[in-house]
This record gives C-alpha cells, sequence and structure tokens, in this order.
C-alpha cells in the first residue's frame, strides 16, 4: 500500500509541476491525486471508521484554509472593483528609473504582507503598465515586484498562503513571526533592489504617451474609493487582532469581516440603478476569484494527508534528519525546492512530516520554514503564484527570467537565510 501511495502522489506532484508543458490545470492533478489516494487508503486499510475519522478531521483543517482563502480573495476583489488601490498608486510620481524601482520594491513588499502576493503582483504591473513605456524596463519591474511580493508576503501570518497555513495550523504565532521574519524578508527583497537600481541607474522614466486604463472598472466616487479600501485592508489587519482576542479559528474573522464588507457595499450603493451597481456588489466579486487555485488547495491538502495518515511524511522526516542531520540546511533546501514544484504541497508535506510535540509553535524550523517556503519561490518564475501571474501579464519567457532575475533572487534568497540565523543565534 505505502509503495503504491508514494507512487500516486509522486505522478500527481509531476503533473502539478509540469502544468504549463502537460497543458493539463493543475487543479485537476490535485483533485485526481487526492481521490486516488483516498481510495487506495480506504481498500487497503478495510477499517472504515478510522478512515473517516482521519478523512473528516483533515477535512476540517483543509476547510479553515479554503474558507479564509476564499474570504480574503473576494475583499481585495471588492476593493479592486472600487479602484481602491488607485489610493496608493495614484500618489507615486518620479522621473528617474531608479527611484521608481525603489517606490515600487517597498509599495510591493508592504502591500503584500497586507493582501496576498498574487494580489500584489497583479495590482503593481497594472500600474507599471500605467507608469512606463519600455517593455523592457517593465520586464525588469516585473522581475523585482515578484521578489518584492514574495518577500513582503512570507513575514506576515496574511501574506502568503504558505505563512497562512502554517498561522492556522497553529505552528506560528502573529506577533512572533513578523519580528522574527522581517529582517530576513526585508533583506531579501533589498539586495536585488539595490543591485537593480543600479543598473538603471541615470535613466529616465519613459511614461506611455496614452495613459492605460487601470483595469477595467465601474466608475466610482472618491469617497467610494476610499470607503472600500480603508475597509478591506483594515478587515484584513483586523483577523489576526481578532484570533488573539476570540481564540477563533482566522476563518471566523475573514467571514466576519466579509459580512461587514458586504452590508456596507449594499448601503452604499442602494440607490443606484442594479446596472451602475453590478459590477461592485459581493455577488461579483464572488465570481470574480479565482475559484480553480482554491480547488487546486483542497486536492492538495487533502493528497498530503494520506501520507500524513499512513506515517510516510514522518519517516521521511527522520531519513533527513539521520541523512542531513542539520534542520538549518534541510529546511534551505525545501525552500530551493519551492523554486521548482509549488511551495503549497511542499509546507502541507513538512506540515505532516515534524510533529508539533517536538517542534513547538514559533521554534527555528516553522519560522524559517516560513521564510525558505515563501521566498525561493521567487527564483523561478513557475516557483509561485506571483511570478506565473507576472509572466502571463507582462509576457515574461522563462529563459529570460532565468539569466536576469534568478541569480538576483538566489543572492536574495541567501542574504535572507544568513540574516534570519544570525538574528536566531542573537537572540535564542
Amino acid at each position: 500500500m505505502l509503495t503504491a501511495l508514494v507512487i500516486v502522489f509522486v505522478i500527481a506532484y509531476a503533473a502539478i509541476a509540469l502544468e504549463h508543458p502537460l497543458k493539463v490545470n493543475k487543479s485537476a492533478s490535485a483533485l485526481i491525486g487526492a481521490g486516488l489516494l483516498w481510495t487506495i487508503y480506504a481498500l487497503s486499510t478495510g477499517d472504515h471508521q478510522l478512515v473517516s475519522e482521519q478523512l473528516g478531521e483533515s477535512l476540517m483543517g483543509t476547510a479553515q484554509i479554503v474558507f479564509f482563502l476564499m474570504g480574503a480573495m473576494t475583499i481585495v476583489e471588492v476593493v479592486d472593483a472600487h479602484n481602491g488601490f488607485e489610493v496608493i498608486t495614484s500618489r507615486i510620481k518620479t522621473t528617474k528609473l531608479s527611484t521608481l524601482m525603489w517606490l515600487i520594491g517597498f509599495v510591493t513588499f508592504f502591500l503584500s504582507s497586507v493582501l496576498d502576493n498574487l494580489t500584489t503582483t497583479i495590482v503593481m504591473i497594472s500600474l507599471i503598465k500605467k507608469l512606463l513605456d519600455k517593455h523592457d524596463d517593465r520586464l525588469f519591474f516585473a522581475g523585482i515586484i515578484v521578489i518584492s511580493a514574495n518577500a513582503g508576503g512570507a513575514w506576515s501570518p496574511i501574506g502568503d498562503v504558505t505563512t497562512t497555513m502554517l498561522w492556522i495550523g497553529g505552528q506560528i504565532t502573529t506577533l512572533a513571526i513578523m519580528k522574527g521574519v522581517f529582517i530576513a524578508a526585508m533583506i531579501n527583497m533589498l539586495v536585488p533592489l539595490a543591485i537593480t537600481s543600479y543598473i538603471l541607474r541615470g535613466r529616465e522614466v519613459v511614461s506611455p504617451t496614452k495613459a492605460v486604463e487601470f483595469g477595467h472598472h465601474a466608475k466610482t466616487t472618491r469617497f467610494e474609493q476610499n470607503l472600500m479600501f480603508t475597509m478591506g485592508i483594515g478587515i484584513l489587519v483586523a483577523v489576526p487582532i481578532f484570533k488573539t482576542v476570540t481564540h477563533l479559528p482566522p476563518f471566523m474573522g475573514i467571514l466576519f469581516g466579509l459580512g461587514i464588507l458586504w452590508l456596507t457595499g449594499e448601503l452604499l450603493h442602494s440607490k443606484k440603478e442594479d446596472e451602475a451597481k453590478e459590477h461592485l456588489t459581493l455577488v461579483r466579486a464572488l465570481k470574480q476569484i479565482d475559484m480553480s487555485s482554491i480547488v487546486f488547495f483542497i486536492g492538495i491538502l487533502l493528497a498530503v494527508a494520506t501520507l500524513e495518515h499512513t506515517h510516510i511524511l514522518t519517516n521521511l522526516a527522520k531519513w533527513l534528519t539521520q541523512t542531513v542531520g542539520r534542520e538549518d540546511v534541510i529546511v534551505t533546501i525545501i525552500g530551493m525546492v519551492s523554486a521548482i514544484v509549488d511551495n503549497v504541497p511542499l509546507v502541507a508535506a513538512s506540515m505532516g512530516m515534524y510533529s508539533m510535540a517536538q517542534y513547538p509553535p514559533d521554534s527555528f524550523l516553522w519560522e524559517f520554514m516560513a521564510y525558505c517556503a515563501g521566498t525561493g519561490g521567487s527564483i523561478l518564475i513557475i516557483g509561485s503564484a506571483a511570478g506565473v501571474a507576472a509572466m502571463g501579464l507582462e509576457k515574461i519567457h522563462f529563459f529570460w527570467y532565468v539569466k536576469r532575475i534568478s541569480g538576483l533572487a538566489l543572492v536574495g534568497y541567501f542574504g535572507g537565510v544568513a540574516a534570519y540565523i544570525i538574528q536566531y543565534r542573537l537572540f535564542h
């Protein structure tokens, strides 16, 4: 049985990693993998009650992450529909490319910690299309946006899916992850940013002759933009506080906030004609969110759960500890592997490999895992959701990214690794 489970998981994982060459959506591969793994496990075990209990337990953990992501994605979609992000983007004005690079990098880094790296990348690439005319310049900026978005997401419990998974799972806590990983994440962004801005020094910003539209949005007033932006960001920031105060899981906080935003939207647009407010409603936002990504998380988390229940992951952790020995080296390798394969199943597998009894919340392993898995994906453009989004939006070629950006991302990654290890040893 164990051999069959490993073979099915490896094939499903390979199909996910080779999504683009195979032209098969990774969500389909994840769902088929999960279905096959649970079927093999159920038929081989024979203890139907035990399998049902374990599936129920895994489903509960998966649902918490999925509900949280659905709520967060819908809130961001509503803010975007109201042109809310123009509150930030309209304030960016400069004539030097290097200065613009620093501004874009820092805005992306901090915005990503509140939104998520995928949404931030889409917003910031939409912005540089308004600011830059030359495609070559925009490609460099897109590369820095990917690095900054992934770095910004790593130090915040709501900024990156993998950090969110560790936070909801109880492996990390809000303040500890922010204090522990912030410096490493900042260095991960600063090193590539410094090198790129040095390359671009002395060059002027060439603006497009005709302004590019910032998405296809309905017309909104300045008051509506500011209100929905403030409320949307406020709700996302309030979720960790809600969890700390009530001790309820984060998905409850995000759904509660979504309800408040929904009510505000209904009251705000109550006097408008149906046609005028159609693009601004929560109902439309729910239709706009990326459901295929949500389905992918369900499939991959349930697939990994079978390896956890059959103790395959525990045995793998023991083997790694005996072979490699050092935790920091193991986690650094996991982070680099996330440049090739999706970091969601990698972190899900790691959560199953190491027990909370041996590695309590906020221990070195979990914080370092949040940093490495969150930022390692920047090394290759296919290694993160932010990279894949940038690839589609700016038509970035895989090998162009490898030649121009991968080296920068790798230097930043190891700079952050060194910073985290030094910081941990100094303060622990």
